[in-house]
């Protein structure tokens, strides 16, 4: 944190010219920062932050994903923070361990979070779905472990689209199928949660993706699938960035103002990286 406020205190210097404006007189002080830090409201940063949010999603709204969809694209993901127990009691995750989980609903056109939920590490990341709001004709993306027909019939009964990917136990029965153009490596079934099946050319691997759009293409799905990595980067940014720092000893301020600061400065180059790895073939 020390670190973090020496960096701060350097911006006034670099804008000395523009401090007059601001209302500001004379050099700020370290132990400055540090009590307001302290003391001030989480609730603001949040409020900035969703402020900040809100314009930058207008900003990308025309952004291609690289498939033809102008739909809104989220995915939805969670990673595991494993902080000191000492500090972080109010997060056991273990008897020697703690964790904090960090849910997030990335918007994909400019890798842009609209949604941060934190919880402890017990917290399972499907009952995020119980909280969530869904928005009509928007597609979200996730993983298997969110796999809940109950729940994911409330999205279905919204208007909102999911993408899945199918569990190695999954059972279930093909009511008939649709063809796909010839040389395709994908079938498309139809049911309520139809199970798209593509094959990976390089090791001929069988993907099976569930969704309950019908009028996509199968490899349509897969790609949309394949987006998803965008979260992970992300998670990557935020893990290497925030340390242990973002989150506070206090629960209620784990809400959390460093975390929000954090969102707004991720930096669009992850963009340039997650083209990269997209690439490459199903």
């Amino acid at each position: 944190m020390a670190r973090e406020l020496a960096r701060y205190r350097g911006l006034p210097a670099r804008h000395s010219t523009k401090l007059y404006r601001l209302g500001i007189r004379g050099n700020v002080a370290r132990n400055t920062l540090a009590n307001a830090n302290a003391t001030r409201d989480w609730r603001i940063y949040c409020d900035f932050s969703q402020r900040l949010i809100g314009i930058a999603r207008r900003l990308y709204a025309e952004e291609p994903l690289g498939i033809e969809l102008k739909d809104t694209v989220y995915a939805l993901d969670s990673t595991t923070i494993d902080p000191c127990l000492s500090v972080f009691s109010w997060a056991p995750f273990r008897p020697t361990k703690a964790a904090v989980k960090l849910h997030t609903l990335l918007d994909l056109r400019g890798s842009i979070p609209s949604l941060i939920f934190i919880s402890d590490g017990k917290f399972h990341d499907v009952n995020v779905l119980d909280d969530l709001v869904p928005e009509p004709c928007a597609f979200y993306v996730m993983d298997r472990a969110y796999i809940d027909f109950e729940r994911l019939a409330r999205l279905n009964d919204a208007g909102s689209v999911f993408v899945t990917r199918a569990k190695s136990n999954f059972r279930a029965q093909r009511r008939y199928s649709h063809t796909e153009p010839p040389g395709s490596s994908a079938t498309r079934p139809r049911g309520t949660a139809a199970p798209h099946q593509v094959q990976r050319p390089r090791n001929g691997k069988r993907l099976v993706f569930l969704t309950n759009n019908f009028a996509l293409p199968a490899l349509t799905i897969a790609q949309l699938y394949r987006l998803r990595w965008r979260v992970e980067l992300f998670f990557k940014w935020i893990k290497q960035h925030a340390n242990q720092g973002v989150l506070r000893h206090n629960r209620e301020r784990s809400k959390d103002a460093n975390l929000d600061r954090r969102v707004r400065l991720y930096p669009r180059r992850h963009r340039q990286e997650a083209a990269e790895l997209f690439r490459e073939p199903l």
